[in-house]
């Protein structure tokens, strides 16, 4: 008899209030955000106030800069997320079924859907404010693991996104179709990988402590494009790993791929989370070689 972890019993909604008949829940998802969204904000206030920390004790941003900056963020993150998903997982669906595509409290959002909105309307307020694009992701990245942590947390107590079948001693219960169909059971209740609290750890807690030492025991800022290179290197990295132990997307799995690969010959492949974290892990080497060559070349100089 394998040991498992019971799913803790704590409801998506933290409290919920009804107004002449309508009903409003503050839920653990939504908090996620707005809390994730509240220490970027003040992380990045932080660093923009020290000006030691910049090329020639410059900051590229103004407090109130970065208050504006976060709007732009709210949206490239809510567009870009939802249309990610839309794109990269289920577009049949959403073609065959376009007016969906806006019922984002259905759920369905995509990291790296969002990252590619958060770029777009970082680099648009940048270009429009005159503000050097590169510092600014520096900027942006450095702020980003605290509320990817979060999130994660979200999904474990919303079930969801929960891991594939195991009988290790960590596996938990979840609940719902999380308990069907697993392959693998501990007598007969179907164990998971916790895969949401990997996530939590690798891109939330590992990552971010990386990044804030680099920045503020390193001086990883006088460096242009090392953060943003070692954020999005790290998290490609940590997502890649992950992926191996999330239960793929049920989209992707079928009886010749039972493992949800996206991208396979004879079965092997990738899973989608994995060939979309592969540019990322590219894309940030490039920035931290860069950011080195071009130090070194000034240190030179």
């Amino acid at each position: 008899m394998h040991a498992l972890i019971p799913f803790p019993e704590i409801s998506p909604e933290i409290f919920s209030i009804s107004i002449g008949g309508a009903s409003f829940a503050l839920r653990w998802y939504a908090l996620a955000y707005i809390a994730g969204i509240l220490i970027a904000w003040r992380l990045a206030v932080m660093a923009v106030t020290r000006p030691a920390l910049w090329p020639g004790q410059t900051a590229p941003m103004q407090p109130k800069q970065v208050e504006d900056l976060i709007t732009w963020i709210i949206l490239g993150v809510v567009l870009g997320g939802r249309l990610g998903f839309v794109l990269f997982y289920q577009p049949a669906y959403y073609l065959a079924n376009p007016m969906e595509i806006l019922l984002i409290w259905q759920g369905g959002m995509a990291f790296h859907g969002g990252l590619l909105g958060v770029v777009v309307a970082s680099w648009v307020y940048a270009t429009l404010n005159n503000i050097p694009k590169i510092q600014m992701a520096d900027l942006v990245a450095h702020t980003v693991a605290p509320g990817l942590m979060l999130g994660r947390l979200a999904n474990f107590i919303n079930a969801e996104l929960w891991g594939r079948a195991t009988t290790l001693p960590w596996g938990v219960a979840f609940p719902g179709r999380a308990a069907q169909n697993c392959g693998q059971a501990v007598g007969d209740i179907c164990a998971r990988h916790p895969s949401q609290l990997y996530e939590a750890a690798l891109e939330g807690l590992v990552l971010g402590a990386l990044i804030l030492f680099l920045v503020y025991r390193r001086h990883a800022f006088l460096r242009p494009g090392l953060v943003v290179g070692v954020f999005l290197a790290g998290y490609g990295c940590a997502r890649f790993l992950v992926e191996f132990f999330r239960q793929p997307d049920f989209q992707f799995v079928s009886l010749g791929n039972p493992l949800g690969l996206a991208w396979h010959i004879n079965g092997y492949g990738l899973t989608q989370g994995q060939a979309l974290s592969l540019p990322m892990i590219a894309l940030g080497v490039y920035f931290v070689l860069r950011a080195r060559s071009v130090h070194s070349k000034e240190a030179r100089a």
